[in-house]
């Protein structure tokens, strides 16, 4: 069994908000993004997200890599989440395994994966997510 998760995330903000994901059946929101597959950089898996948009790999900038227990997942379970903020080409819409698509506040953390959490607790910390 593989003990460590890895994914990309894209961080997307506007308006005092975070653009979050529903997958089907599942009860918790995430950031967008996905696992990288074997032989990905972070920018092949960040530009392969799945909400029909268009990443411009050229902006893509770094703000941090978080990890926590996997939401779902058996105890000793590990997320590396490894996020990017990135300029992008058209309206995110739901794809594949994406239910809905939502804007959640720092208010709404609950409502996100472990991992997420982190990150929300991060943009709150640097001014970025109030």
């Amino acid at each position: 069994m593989n003990n460590l998760i890895d994914k990309i995330a894209w961080i997307h903000l506007d308006n005092n908000k975070i653009l979050s994901t529903r997958s089907r059946g599942k009860n918790a929101y995430y950031l967008p993004g996905g696992k990288r597959e074997p032989g990905e950089t972070d920018l092949d898996t960040l530009i392969r997200e799945e909400l029909s948009i268009t990443i411009i790999p050229a902006t893509a900038t770094h703000l941090g890599t978080f990890h926590a227990q996997a939401h779902g997942h058996a105890d000793g379970v590990t997320v590396w989440m490894t996020c990017y903020t990135a300029e992008h080409h058209g309206v995110p819409t739901p794809g594949n395994e994406i239910e809905e698509i939502t804007w959640l506040t720092y208010a709404d953390r609950n409502r996100v994966s472990p991992v997420d959490q982190l990150i929300f607790d991060h943009l709150h910390q640097t001014n970025q997510l109030p």
